[in-house]
């Protein structure tokens, strides 16, 4: 490193040679790694799908089953419904795919639909997306933890009493992976991941195979289906509320939109494909499952889920094939929240740089992740699986509604992006603040189909609202608005810190013409001369003050100063309460008052450093009692002087 610099410039760029030494936390989540590092923890399309895939895979598991559900009020006559309804979903899916597609290549630098709706729709929508979308993050981390846990405790039943600890401990793990690094953590879940998917598909495929050459049959010893009488409306309605459900499997989808700076480069075209193979593999599983279901008759239940049924009923028992399928979904349920530790840091950055989240959580860690985001992604989640004693029952009904309204804006801001494109002229240019807009051929065509898209998913957000309002969704409905009003308080903090330190109109920078300054004393030591030193270095009017506890101690102190002072005045304060810090904050009130304009009360709080960190506990911390006191105080500076003990 160059020191010395003859350019004659005021500006000095030199490069440090500090390297971050080893210790636990290179040991919990690796070593530092530099900047220039960034290049290379970028991931490709295999482990991209890993990475944000896990919770739209995953929810394919359960979301026949939630459509199910409602069903099974039609007794058998239900199974006629679950396949075109499914059908119907694959096409919402298809909707929502093509417009996030879209969405990938116009926001490369990720976002998705809040940076969307903040080009297109304005600063409240962006808001509202971005509320929708971290609910749901931190529901998806509760959700799909809380339901791998109750897959375990199913298999174990003696693990009942400690489910909230298990999954609490669950996502401290998933949490600490993620802080090793996008690439790492994508490496740790890519074997499981792809297991869950070829485990999947080849007992759909067996069970497919059976069907066609007619040896399928039915479930054997299913659980009993109450047949309940509905009426020719109410089955519209219970239809369009197993719809809802069912669209559960869409979740996730949009987590690729917001990560697109992880990938390699191409980033968008590298996002672009996974999000196709990822749609693709989550249509066939959805498609699967619900025909094989209408075929085997399996029937929802907390006893056996519905794959499970499918998959003993493909192999015609529960041997070794049925139990790698069955584990590998209560695996992948676990690391659906992978997907929220990749999507929810991201897009608190992009949030946060907007000014609507603390700066901190745009702050890259030392494995160049968002650490601050994880981290705190990890403690809502666990508070909320305590608060709700990790219950799929009772966590699934806040579940879904923030995503879908997120889809339902994205897609609003796609027709409205569409729009302003086909009022260009061919060859020119529109630039916003997160992509620029070209006119291009076909646009009405896309505007309709985003429109189509935004009206369909709002639909399946109303539906879910109205009718789960009472189980829980009330909480989500009110969570949305307090985090939109707390977004825009952060905004107006930021705004009016930002309107108090510019330096526009501000003219000749005020000058300090006096200081004075004060040095508490508790006692006269080695540190109470070093920090009368420092203090002459400020200024000649220095005034010691003791607040005096103990007369006889006084007396000892005031004989010390007389000898090591140097002349400078000691004021003692008589503590008819034996209170340190008040009696001294009145004092400094007094001087405060007299003080003349464009002058500065120094406080120098001496502060002796001892030899080993754990002795700190066996002495006052005088200067932080009194830097707290102070801190908010106009002209008034703290500064401690340490003195080291060896």
């Amino acid at each position: 490193m160059n020191i010395e610099d003859k350019s004659g410039t005021t500006v000095l760029h030199r490069d440090t040679q500090f390297k971050p030494k080893a210790s636990w936390r290179t040991w919990l989540i690796g070593r530092p790694l530099p900047t220039a590092d960034a290049p290379h923890q970028t991931i490709g399309i295999m482990i991209g799908l890993a990475v944000f895939a896990s919770d739209a895979l995953s929810s394919s598991a359960y979301g026949t089953q939630e459509m199910l559900v409602i069903l099974a009020a039609l007794g058998s006559g239900a199974y006629q419904y679950v396949f075109p309804l499914s059908l119907a979903i694959i096409v919402l899916l298809a909707i929502v795919v093509i417009s996030y597609e879209q969405t990938i290549h116009a926001y490369p630098n990720g976002g998705g639909s809040y940076i969307v709706s903040r080009d297109n729709l304005g600063e409240l929508p962006a808001k509202i997306a971005a509320a929708a979308l971290l609910t749901d993050y931190i529901l998806t981390v509760a959700v799909s933890i809380s339901s791998g846990v109750a897959n375990l405790v199913s298999a174990v039943p003696s693990l009942l009493d400690y489910r909230v600890w298990l999954a609490i401990s669950m996502v401290v793990f998933i949490m600490l992976v993620n802080l090793r690094g996008v690439r790492e953590s994508g490496n740790a879940i890519a074997i499981p991941t792809y297991f869950f998917i070829v485990a999947t598909l080849l007992a759909l495929g067996v069970g497919l195979f059976k069907y066609l050459s007619g040896s399928l049959g039915t479930v054997v010893d299913p659980p009993l289906l109450e047949t309940v009488h509905v009426t020719q409306g109410a089955i519209a309605f219970l239809l369009l509320r197993a719809f809802s459900s069912g669209t559960s499997a869409l979740t996730g989808v949009e987590a690729v939109s917001n990560g697109i700076p992880a990938f390699k480069v191409p980033r968008s075209k590298n996002a672009g494909i996974t999000l196709i193979i990822m749609s693709i593999i989550l249509a066939a599983m959805t498609l699967g499952i619900s025909f094989l279901t209408s075929q085997i008759h399996a029937i929802p239940s907390e006893e056996e889920t519905v794959i499970s049924q499918i998959v003993r009923t493909a192999y015609g028992n529960r041997g070794l094939l049925y139990l790698a399928t069955v584990v590998s979904t209560m695996i992948i349920l676990i690391l659906a929240a992978n997907t929220s530790f990749a999507g929810f840091p991201r897009l608190s950055a992009i949030v946060a740089l907007d000014g609507f989240m603390p700066r901190q959580l745009a702050y890259r860690g030392s494995r160049l992740v968002y650490s601050n985001g994880i981290v705190l992604l990890a403690i809502i989640a666990a508070v909320l699986i305590l608060a709700f004693n990790a219950s799929v029952t009772r966590l699934i009904p806040l579940y879904a509604i923030g995503v879908f309204l997120s889809f339902t804006l994205s897609q609003f801001g796609m027709a409205r992006r569409w729009k302003k494109i086909g009022s260009l002229k061919e060859g020119a240019e529109l630039k916003e603040r997160g992509s620029t807009l070209r006119y291009e051929k076909g646009w009405q065509f896309k505007m309709i189909i985003n429109g189509i898209g935004a009206v369909l998913t709002g639909i399946v957000m109303l539906v879910f609202a109205v009718t789960k309002f009472a189980q829980g969704a009330w909480l989500v409905i009110i969570i949305i608005p307090l985090l939109v009003i707390l977004f825009s308080g952060i905004r107006r903090h930021y705004s009016n810190l930002a309107s108090d330190l510019s330096l526009e109109n501000q003219g000749t920078p005020p000058q300090v013409s006096r200081q004075r300054v004060i040095l508490p004393l508790s006692g006269v030591h080695r540190g109470t001369l070093a920090a009368l030193r420092y203090a002459r270095t400020l200024s000649d009017d220095i005034t010691a003050v003791h607040v005096s506890i103990d007369p006889e101690e006084t007396a000892r102190l005031q004989q010390k100063w007389e000898t090591w002072g140097d002349g400078h005045r000691l004021v003692i304060l008589e503590s008819q309460y034996r209170t340190f810090i008040e009696p001294l904050l009145e004092y400094i009130d007094e001087i405060d008052n007299i003080k003349q304009p464009k002058e500065v009360i120094t406080i120098v709080v001496p502060e002796f450093v001892p030899r080993h960190w754990w002795s700190n506990i066996l002495h006052t911390k005088t200067a932080a009692t009194l830097s707290a006191a102070l801190h908010f105080r106009k002209d008034i500076i703290i500064t401690n002087v340490p003195y080291q003990v060896d």
